[in-house]
């Protein structure tokens, strides 16, 4: 019984061992998962790290990106605001010239008129004066048959008279602003759109004339040559004498219209423009934007002075 117990004892030994062996090798395994999931939490705590730090500096060069691009448009604002500051000073300035100029042209147009009313004053005074000294000269009978006579070219002259044209009436001029005075039917918009047009065809005649004139030389120095024969059987010829008086008219009529165009151009700036030169009136715009260059109306063209 002995042995036998000493068997119980020592099988319970050797399964104690083994659980023993069991339960370190659970630990030793516990242990290993223990330090296998810190190693992944500090390998996530450095990834997590590493994703921080670069996500701040992203956001530090965006926040300088940022800055840059502020500090740039305050630059831009800061320019643009000195341009402005200058353009309007430079326009006060004008408008300052402008002004003085205007009160300049005004005094002396007070003054051109005041000598032009003194000077009639005067012929009138010394008009009178010589009225009177003939008539105290001259004897009674004589004065009588002066004065019926003189009745006689008056009522004559009076019956003579042709109809006169109505005043103009005044224009509203405005400020004169880039070389163009506004007037009240004319604002300054359609004004230097007109002046727009003008330029063009102005641009555009003068180059139809140097044309024709350089072919109207051309057929002269053809002729000069002897490339053309002006002679009685020559038909040829006197094609081309038709042809270089067509172009020598045509480059006339060009540098014509020229000049009209160049005195509009003036009017512009004196604040005249757009307005007959017969009766004052304000032309349509559709008329003036057709033929930027008329000084009539169309009813004026058409019938002259008793159109009005």
């Amino acid at each position: 019984m002995a042995s036998a117990k000493k068997k119980q004892q020592a099988m319970a030994k050797k399964k104690l061992a083994v659980r023993k062996k069991a339960v370190l090798k659970k630990k030793l395994e516990l242990k290993k998962k223990l330090e296998l999931r810190k190693k992944l939490e500090l390998k996530k705590k450095l990834e997590l790290k590493k994703k921080l730090e670069l996500k701040k500096k992203l956001e530090l060069k965006k926040k300088l990106e940022l800055k840059k691009k502020l500090a740039q448009l305050k630059d831009l604002k800061k320019r643009k605001e000195q341009e402005t500051r200058k353009a309007i000073g430079d326009r006060k300035r004008l408008q300052r010239e402008k002004q003085k100029l205007s009160q300049r042209l005004a005094k002396e147009r007070v003054k051109l008129k005041a000598q032009q009313l003194a000077e009639r004053l005067a012929l009138r005074a010394a008009k009178e004066k010589e009225r009177l000294d003939f008539k105290n000269a001259r004897a009674a009978e004589k004065a009588a048959k002066i004065a019926a006579r003189e009745a006689a070219r008056l009522a004559e002259i009076e019956a003579n008279r042709k109809p006169v044209a109505p005043p103009k009436p005044p224009i509203i001029k405005g400020v004169m602003q880039d070389g163009i005075t506004p007037t009240k039917e004319f604002n300054i918009e359609f004004l230097m759109s007109q002046r727009e047009l003008l330029i063009a065809e102005r641009r555009n005649l003068l180059g139809q004339a140097d044309q024709l004139e350089s072919e109207a030389n051309a057929i002269v120095e053809n002729s000069e040559m002897g490339d053309v024969q002006f002679d009685d059987e020559g038909g040829e010829g006197d094609t081309m004498v038709v042809e270089r008086e067509r172009d020598l008219t045509l480059s006339a009529s060009a540098r014509q219209t020229v000049e009209e165009i160049d005195e509009a151009l003036a009017r512009l700036e004196t604040g005249d423009y757009g307005y007959s030169s017969r009766s004052g009136m304000p032309i349509p715009r559709e008329r003036l934007k057709a033929i930027p260059w008329t000084t009539e109306l169309v009813k004026e063209r058409a019938g002259g002075i008793g159109s009005y």
